[in-house]
């Protein structure tokens, strides 16, 4: 059977980024893999950043939204029934960081998945610097990724002193204790930076595992919930888009923004990736790009953030 790898966590984590060295730990073991990026948006902009690994023993392939939830759902697992056919030895899914992990057991284990594939991992990526307030429905939906986890990695540790790890380690465990998981986490957290991980911390982790936790179910709508913003095809100043994006991030009248990324085209030459979020901006040379920029959070006022992105463009 083929084994899944389900990496998961909240917006901005870091999943892309990970998936990106993890994929390459297992080409290097020799395994023919599939990735397939599941999101709620109508434009892939993670699917992009991976293009570097598609090869002869790697294959991307996406789910995008623009649809309901039922709507995702079956296509989530048209794709899965057609990646089974191909002969990978593993398969890493990467769904959006508004995701409900139970989904993704819901479609492995219906026919015919549930004959050719197998839950290898699960592996919960969270910011090292994690957010003292989220929202209950967000706070529902990290103690979903967490529990089930057989690794949880944290990011961008380079970033964050000793107290913002021990606090980000609390929240994680209250997480669980406000949804009735008496599970404990103290020997599945990793917080070692990422770029000095060795041999036996990648196969640490691809063997991690996953729980069947037990913990209290909280019904969300997900396209209710949280809003995407679109723009594409827009021409961003690149000397005012660092300025403007940080200014919309922080302005509540905007609504509660999560996320930004896309891309912008460089005055000269080449692509710019665009990665915010509320504490941390990336603004880095990409070789390949296109003109879009995704907005995502709660409560979005479209309106106010249009003239944001319209100032851009002047």
């Amino acid at each position: 059977m083929i084994k899944v790898d389900l990496i998961t966590g909240f917006l901005g984590a870091g999943k892309t980024t990970f998936i990106k060295k993890y994929a390459k730990h297992l080409m290097e073991q020799g395994l023919s893999i599939g990735i397939l990026e599941n999101d709620y948006g109508a434009v892939n902009v993670d699917m992009m950043l991976l293009q570097e690994l598609q090869g002869t023993q790697c294959d991307l392939s996406m789910v995008a939204g623009g649809c309901d939830a039922d709507c995702h759902r079956r296509r989530f697992k048209t794709k899965l029934i057609a990646m089974g056919m191909s002969g990978y030895d593993r398969v890493l899914i990467e769904p959006s960081g508004i995701f409900d992990v139970d989904e993704f057991y819901d479609v492995l284990y219906e026919e015919p998945l549930n004959r050719w594939y197998e839950t290898g991992n699960v592996i919960a990526i969270v910011d090292g610097g994690l957010e003292d307030r989220l929202s209950s429905q967000s706070e529902f939906l990290l103690a979903s990724q967490i529990a089930g986890a057989g690794t949880i990695l944290l990011s961008k540790t380079g970033h964050c002193s000793r107290e913002e790890l021990d606090r980000t380690r609390r929240h994680l465990d209250q997480s669980l204790r406000a949804v009735r998981c008496d599970r404990s986490l103290k020997d599945v957290i990793m917080e070692k930076d990422w770029d000095s991980f060795t041999k036996e911390d990648w196969e640490q982790i691809a063997s991690g595992g996953y729980v069947h936790a037990s913990y209290v179910k909280k019904a969300i709508r997900m396209e209710d919930t949280y809003t995407t913003q679109y723009y594409l095809d827009i021409h961003l100043q690149e000397k005012r888009a660092a300025s403007l994006i940080r200014q919309m991030m922080s302005d509540s009248s905007c609504g509660n923004i999560f996320r930004v990324k896309g891309f912008l085209k460089r005055e000269d030459s080449g692509w710019l990736e665009i990665n915010a979020t509320p504490r941390q901006f990336r603004l880095e040379p990409i070789e390949r790009g296109q003109e879009v920029l995704i907005v995502i959070g709660e409560n979005l006022n479209k309106e106010q953030i249009d003239r944001y992105i319209l100032e851009g463009e002047r």
